[in-house]
């Protein structure tokens, strides 16, 4: 008799269609509002599993209406709406998938970092619209080899960020709870100071309320009018309209986002400013990585039903 697995939210169709194969699914993702309660009461009892994303919430008024629960396997790496604490509480265990896309999320600070330096979205309508042709050569940039990237969260991502940013000349610092064992960049237990050692500040932090405004106005603004700050982290963990102040007023040079907060529709203040570089919401967005975050997702699922260890725990 196959396992029961609640899906709150679908995998990609292989791991889909791998999913129907070995688990009797109750599909909460298909369910319209008004049958919403209908698949959680058949599910509650018999589901100890479920498969969820970053985009889910997760909190006491789900999850008491999922008595069985022991696993909730995440799809994504972020899971800042579900309440972890109240998880931990109950003995249902987390698993993510931020292994299986630190090296995207990573590739994608570096493009958004070098794209805001070097003013490519600009050149590139420069080059398009004739206006090299007609005004000759576009100014002149600002260099990255030589200068200092300061990394908010030094975690699989952040380290990623580093090991990619040492060959390119850059010299790094980073911000954490504590200081990390073992790693020789520098380390600020104070924002505002790392933010006015340096050029570049990335921030890969989780997402969710002890971050939220980490990235306040003061910090922007000791970044520097020549600084670029560079989000693949949420939306959430920047002061937006602070943000938005200081790229309009030059107190901030440049800045490249692939997360905002208001998604899909982020302010259109902030995304009018030619200093801004816009990705959205896509860091992980390759089809080699989604398809490896589904398969960790059923992973996870294979070895909670085997007795096995998790591959990917987060409590």
């Amino acid at each position: 008799m196959k396992p029961d697995v609640l899906v709150a939210y679908p995998l990609q169709p292989a791991q889909m269609q791998m999913l129907e194969d070995n688990y009797t699914l109750h599909r909460l993702d298909l369910a319209q509002p008004d049958d919403r309660d209908e698949v959680l009461a058949k599910a509650g009892p018999v589901c100890t599993a479920m498969v969820v994303n970053g985009h889910v919430t997760v909190d006491k008024t789900l999850l008491d209406k999922l008595p069985a629960l022991k696993l909730a396997a995440c799809s994504s790496a972020g899971f800042d709406q579900m309440d972890l604490a109240e998880m931990t509480r109950r003995g249902i265990t987390l698993t993510n998938t931020s292994d299986a896309l630190l090296d995207d999320v990573a590739d994608t600070g570096l493009m958004l970092m070098l794209a805001a330096r070097r003013r490519l979205i600009e050149c590139d309508a420069y080059v398009r619209s004739g206006a090299w042709g007609e005004k000759g050569m576009f100014p002149l940039t600002t260099a990255t080899a030589g200068k200092k990237a300061a990394i908010v969260g030094l975690g699989n991502i952040g380290k990623a960020i580093a090991r990619r940013c040492e060959p390119m000349g850059l010299t790094i610092g980073y911000f954490g709870r504590s200081q990390k064992p073992g790693i020789e960049y520098a380390f600020f237990d104070d924002l505002v100071a790392l933010a006015d050692w340096a050029d570049i500040l990335f921030v890969a932090t989780p997402g969710g309320p002890d971050t939220e405004g980490l990235i306040s106005g003061e910090v922007l603004h000791a970044l520097g009018p020549t600084g670029t700050f560079i989000n693949i982290s949420r939306g959430t963990v920047v002061d937006e309209a602070a943000l938005t102040a200081a790229l309009q007023s030059g107190q901030l040079g440049s800045a490249g986002l692939d997360v905002f907060l208001n998604e899909p529709t982020p302010d259109p203040a902030l995304t009018a400013l030619p200093n801004v570089t816009l990705y959205p919401h896509h860091a992980s967005g390759t089809v080699e990585t989604r398809d490896h975050m589904a398969q960790l997702t059923l992973d996870n699922l294979a070895a909670f039903f085997a007795g096995r260890p998790l591959l990917t725990p987060v409590n």
